[in-house]
């Protein structure tokens, strides 16, 4: 697959390696030459010195033929507009782009750019999920980041030990699709009770998804005093 990336620093150099690594032919484009002559050194990459915000530039740089195009400068404008262009005048199929605000997610989404993630969400949700929930046993995120399927691990204190799963106080949005249970898989309903050591496959709006495995692992003190918010 030929890949451009645009940005610089050590989350360039990383992405680039770890994809020319994977076979990907892989192009970077970075507006600061010293920068540029420091890739070309360390990487098995192409490396074209230019702002990628002017379409002459992703032209030189041969984004035409490109499968993909990894937006990750450190300024959002830049981010979007080169990921609007890569699409939209060149025919790019696939463009990714780094919000460095995490806010303005919904912003990229609605001008064309469906693809975004956020360094500073994915740290603090790896920092709480480790700091807090230590049940948790895999976890991915689905339907571009808006749901979190994850597998829980049900510990002997967890407030939902002994209850119905009609019971709890999830949100509508949250779902308990499948409970293992030592040598048993169960398709659990409304009757169903939980118990200490049942592994659940859960799936959860991104939104909810603290509160969510506070109440049902007890990883947080207040999650047994109070229901999740609806």
């Amino acid at each position: 697959m030929n890949i451009t990336i645009v940005g610089g620093g050590v989350l360039a150099f990383f992405i680039s390696r770890s994809l020319g690594e994977k076979g990907h032919r892989v192009t970077v484009i970075n507006r600061d030459p010293a920068e540029c002559t420091q890739l070309a050194r360390r990487l098995k990459a192409t490396v074209v010195s230019g702002n990628a915000t002017h379409p002459a530039v992703l032209e030189d740089a041969g984004v035409r033929q490109q499968h993909a195009v990894i937006a990750i400068t450190s300024h959002d404008e830049d981010n979007l507009l080169i990921c609007q262009l890569a699409s939209g005048m060149f025919g790019v199929r696939r463009v990714l782009a780094m919000v460095n605000d995490p806010r303005s997610e919904e912003l990229f989404h609605k001008l064309g750019v469906p693809e975004t993630f956020s360094v500073t969400t994915i740290l603090s949700s790896l920092i709480e999920q480790r700091a807090s929930f230590d049940s948790i046993i895999n976890l991915f995120p689905a339907a571009n980041g808006s749901l979190e399927v994850v597998e829980v691990l049900v510990p002997d204190e967890a407030p939902c030990v002994g209850r119905t799963l009609s019971s709890l106080a999830l949100p509508a949005s949250t779902l308990i699709a499948a409970i293992s249970r030592g040598k048993d898989e169960i398709v659990p309903n409304g009757k169903t009770t939980l118990a200490a050591c049942d592994r659940m496959l859960v799936v959860t709006r991104h939104d909810s998804f603290a509160e969510v495995m506070a109440y049902l692992t007890g990883g947080i003190e207040w999650a047994v005093r109070q229901p999740v918010r609806k």
